[in-house]
């Protein structure tokens, strides 16, 4: 568990994990180099004299016109989108509403850059140069309906070698597990609400017992809890599901390119690896206005930090629930709501270049926390599909540590006598160093880009935070370069607020100094400068119609310091 969660237990009927959108890239390998695609366009057509980009383009049109015919003859919609089409959006106006139905119910068709060959030929006909290039082709969107995960998506170019993705949803996964080893979980869009099944659909009053259930899937005559399904999904035991459920339907749509003899002729076999991963944690509060009371005050304690310059935020149509409310009696809504949505939401988002982390509300009362690798070469670890669950792995600590990070900003500590000591020198090694003066914008700006850098997933260097204090100061490029940034990192180690990682040159903050900076930051911006504004005047600011709670906190404070510099007889 999480600080953040270990913060609100009191609050929650449960936490559980689970990977949500999973995208698989498949791909034949030895189409994508040249003399392996000869090899295969040889095996194809006997040889390669007609190995010419007048036949590779006539391949992709026998693709395009037998999807379109196949879906006139089976009254499958065959849809052309436009650049810019939200795509997700068309696919949920066509699923199907027989909950029996499987198969394939709809194809939308758009470019995109892919992969294709381009031959370069002789005058007298030889093969000169093999190209690789990356053009903008039809790719065809195959939307299916599979009985074990639910809506797939197979995204497939018409061109050789076919290249596809394969993309998947983990909650309708376990949805659909669950359901068939006698268990129901109540499910409000793309989130469950609660963590106990049960086959009447009814709720079981000790929710605590299966709060820290780790393990297999239940065994025969027990009934699965939502925590041992979303486990074994980030098992290595789903390997075999994810290989199974490609395999199944990708061979089926690659059947508009090459009928099965042709595959089996030509040794056509797809590879799998893991393109961009979803990895959320779920937190199911008892109430849905302690939900936004929570959130909104999490978000904007420390929006400001972390330097979140934007916030987006949709507002919906009705207020959160103030109690619990018994939604196991309707029918669970198993399409995504694409139109308004029900309840505010507010998205906390933060980007570490191919890395994002999230935190908004989803539904009435759930707060989830995601982390997404939007390309897995920046793990800079394996790939292969047999390196799912430790991808998944290394996402959920991604994400613990966001949320710990998260939760000691959002409560900052400073000792009684930590204004003391800040000034003093310390020791690093055998080095002495100086102490840390908070009257100089430089050093503000350090603590400022420190807490700002906190949450990053493999911590900061000194470059990183050079450029960050350059951001914060407004300063040129050489104003504040990497070796002064060293050296307030040095102070920072000195009084043993920030550590270094191992024997490399990145930086992280402790929690216990992580929270004194927070303080401090805190302290000075937010309390100090806030308090003593406008005191010297003689007649208070007119106060806004429009008041939060921080700012009437503000003016009343603001109010009684007037009265005490008088009778202390400070001239501001």
């Amino acid at each position: 568990m999480d600080n953040l969660s270990q913060t609100y237990t009191e609050l929650l009927d449960g936490v559980y994990d689970c990977p949500d959108r999973i995208v698989l890239n498949a791909y034949f390998r030895r189409g994508y180099i040249p003399g392996g695609f000869r090899l295969w366009w040889r095996d194809l057509h006997g040889s390669d004299v007609n190995l010419d980009n007048e036949h590779l383009m006539r391949m992709a049109g026998r693709f395009s016109r037998r999807v379109r015919a196949y879906g006139k003859k089976h009254g499958i919609p065959v849809i052309d989108c436009k650049s810019g089409t939200r795509k997700h959006q068309i696919a949920q106006e066509h699923v199907p509403q027989d909950p029996a139905f499987k198969g394939l119910f709809l194809v939308l068709v758009a470019r995109a850059s892919a992969p294709a060959w381009h031959v370069q030929k002789t005058k007298d006909g030889r093969i000169q140069n093999l190209a690789r290039k990356y053009p903008f082709v039809n790719h065809y969107h195959f939307h299916i309906m599979d009985p074990n995960w639910g809506h797939v998506t197979i995204r497939m170019s018409g061109h050789p070698p076919f290249g596809a993705q394969v993309i998947l949803n983990g909650h309708e996964y376990i949805s659909r597990q669950s359901a068939k080893q006698g268990a129901y979980f109540p499910k409000e869009g793309n989130c469950f609400t609660d963590i106990i099944g049960q086959a009447d659909g009814s709720r079981q009053a000790d929710a605590s017992r299966c709060k820290d259930a780790i393990g297999p899937l239940a065994t025969e005559g027990e009934k699965p809890n939502l925590t041992q399904l979303a486990d074994a999904l980030c098992s290595q035991n789903m390997i075999g599901p994810l290989r199974q459920v490609c395999d199944h339907w990708l061979y089926t749509c690659l059947h508009f390119g090459l009928f099965l003899e042709e595959q089996q002729k030509t040794r056509f076999q797809y590879a799998y690896s893991v393109f961009q991963v979803e990895y959320s944690r779920n937190f199911l509060f008892k109430r849905g206005c302690q939900l936004e009371q929570c959130l909104q005050g999490l978000i904007d304690r420390t929006r400001t930090h972390l330097d979140i310059k934007r916030l987006k935020t949709i507002f919906g149509l009705k207020r959160r629930p103030s109690w619990p409310q018994d939604k196991l009696k309707q029918p669970p809504r198993e399409e995504i709501v694409i139109e308004r949505p029900q309840h505010d939401l507010t998205i906390f988002k933060i980007h570490f270049g191919r890395l994002t982390v999230k935190l908004y509300s989803k539904g009435a009362r759930v707060l989830r926390s995601e982390a997404i690798v939007h390309n897995t070469k920046a793990l800079k670890e394996k790939r292969s599909l047999s390196a799912f669950p430790h991808i998944v792995d290394t996402l959920k600590q991604i994400l613990i540590r966001f949320l710990n990070q998260l939760q000691t900003i959002d409560s900052p500590f400073i000792a009684a006598d930590t204004l003391d000591v800040l000034p003093l020198p310390s020791l690093v090694g055998k080095s002495r160093v100086a102490g840390i003066d908070l009257n100089k914008p430089r050093v503000r700006a350090v603590l400022e880009a420190v807490i700002a850098l906190a949450v990053l997933p493999n911590g900061f260097t000194a470059s990183d935070l050079a450029a960050k204090v350059r951001d914060i100061l407004g300063l040129s490029p050489t104003d504040y370069l990497a070796r002064h940034a060293s050296y307030d990192l040095k102070k920072l180690r000195g009084k043993q607020w920030v550590q270094k990682i191992g024997k490399s040159r990145r930086y992280e903050p402790v929690p216990e100094g992580l929270q004194i900076m927070a303080a401090l930051v805190t302290l000075r911006e937010k309390v100090i400068k806030p308090v003593l504004a406008c005191t010297g005047k003689p007649k208070p600011s007119p106060r806004p119609k429009q008041k939060s709670d921080v700012d009437k906190q503000y003016w009343l404070i603001q109010r009684e310091m007037r009265s005490l510099f008088h009778l202390l007889g400070v001239v501001v």
